[in-house]
């Protein structure tokens, strides 16, 4: 540190003519090259910023970019260590536990996901480059990278946030990033009926459904709140269970649950190689004596390795799949398995219906609340399709004039299902008759 403070106290060009903060920064950048701070950064954040304030605050006090008011400098230096060391604009946004979802498009323009409704931010970079040297600080410590030659990239903010990239030639106006916030604590049943997400009644059945270990698949569209729903499921899984968790990028949470393995899938470095993809880790986590198997996300070949586990005793299985509704999970999961290896549809079908126990459909309204549709139970496979039984479906009564959508979950009564409940004990005879009786 004492070197580089010394190399501050001997540099006096001139600063140019540009705001106050780009003046610093500039003078900074003339001190230190980018490269070195990214590199103080990469090995020590904490050391970086402590490093980048003294050195800053010697810029500051002293021609030719001496600031004499101390308020405004320390708000300086803190906005260019925030740019440094942060995400530059959309800091505030990752730090407002209200937001969702953050979207760049380009330099100039922000949005934002607040209550499922999008939102344009009065935010912007400077320019474009800035944008990819913000894409470049998440993906470096990963030991990702991203170019012309691998203009998409996956990765994983410390806090667990889920982040995508593109850059041109692929995004014809400027580098392109998302990033899907996942907050601290759990949604659980209770907080996901007081969102309206479910009623009550619903989360009864989910959590009878969950304790008789019944397979679950849960459907829905890009930002449906499908892995919101998974991880307030697996939360009503018995404390005492083993559970295996396999993820793209791992998101799920466990408050109470001792005995978790959380297993995520890793892509290639940059030699192209060491890849380990989520059927690989399907395939292994059934040599982990586990209990329940929960994949975070089901999108392909691996869809034949977790059917075969759903099928060979690993019941209580949990996964999610993008599907419109739930008479086109079957369709889905077929279209999957041929990744991995051509199987007669038929047969397919009977390893889908043999699997999977229940089909539970999410969508995001119009009004941003996201809602459980349908609830399906999957029966025998016919000649084209896995027959459902809807126990659960959300009918629409109109809307408010606030644009919030009226509505109702009905049920029907499957009383074989009941039954079962009342034989493995989950549910006493007279619970289930309260439960019936308000149908």
């Amino acid at each position: 540190m004492n070197t580089l403070l010394g190399r501050v106290q001997h540099e006096s060009d001139p600063c140019l003519k540009n705001s106050l903060v780009d003046i610093v920064t500039n003078e900074l950048y003339r001190i230190i090259p980018s490269q070195e701070i990214a590199s103080l950064i990469i090995e020590s954040p904490a050391g970086a910023r402590k490093e980048l304030e003294h050195i800053l605050q010697e810029i500051t006090v002293k021609p030719p970019c001496k600031i004499i008011d101390s308020a405004r400098r320390e708000e300086v230096v803190g906005k260019v260590v925030s740019a440094l060391l942060g995400f530059g604009p959309i800091d505030g946004l990752l730090d407002d536990p209200s937001v969702t979802e953050i979207m760049v498009n380009g330099g100039k323009r922000i949005f934002f996901e607040r209550d499922g409704r999008l939102y344009q931010s009065g935010l912007s970079f400077k320019n474009d480059q800035e944008v990819r040297t913000v894409i470049d600080r998440i993906i470096s410590p990963l030991g990702r990278r991203i170019d012309e030659r691998t203009p998409m990239v996956n990765a994983r903010l410390p806090q667990g946030h889920r982040v995508h990239a593109v850059i041109p030639p692929l995004s014809l106006d400027g580098p392109v990033l998302t990033i899907r916030k996942f907050r601290d604590e759990i949604f659980d049943f209770e907080e996901l009926t007081r969102l309206g997400t479910m009623s009550s009644r619903l989360a009864q059945l989910l959590l009878w459904l969950v304790r008789a270990r019944k397979n679950i698949a849960v459907t829905g569209g890009t930002g449906s709140g499908k892995t919101t729903l998974l991880n307030a499921l697996s939360n009503a899984i018995d404390i005492h269970e083993r559970i295996i968790t396999i993820e793209d990028s791992a998101e799920l949470k466990f408050e109470r649950h001792p005995h978790v393995v959380r297993l995520e899938s890793r892509p290639a470095n940059l030699e192209g190689k060491g890849a380990v993809t989520i059927r690989e880790l399907v395939i292994n986590s059934l040599r982990m004596r586990p209990d329940r198997i929960i994949v975070g996300e089901v999108r392909g070949a691996e869809a034949l390795e977790m059917l075969q586990a759903m099928n060979t005793g690993h019941d209580g299985s949990l996964t999610t799949l993008h599907a419109n509704s739930v008479d086109e999970a079957a369709g889905r999961l077929i279209t999957m398995v041929g990744y991995g290896v051509q199987l007669p549809h038929t047969q397919v079908l009977a390893q889908i219906a043999s699997a999977f126990d229940v089909i539970v459909h999410q969508s995001r309204f119009s009004d941003g609340v996201r809602r459980i549709t349908e609830v399906a139970l999957v029966k025998e496979p016919s000649e084209d399709a896995c027959l459902l039984e809807r126990i659960c479906s959300y009918v629409r009564e109109g809307k408010t004039v606030e644009g919030k959508i009226n509505g109702r979950w009905d049920f029907s009564f499957d009383e074989k299902l009941m039954q079962e409940f009342v034989m493995k004990g989950i549910v006493s005879a007279s619970e289930v008759d309260r439960w019936a009786s308000q149908l």
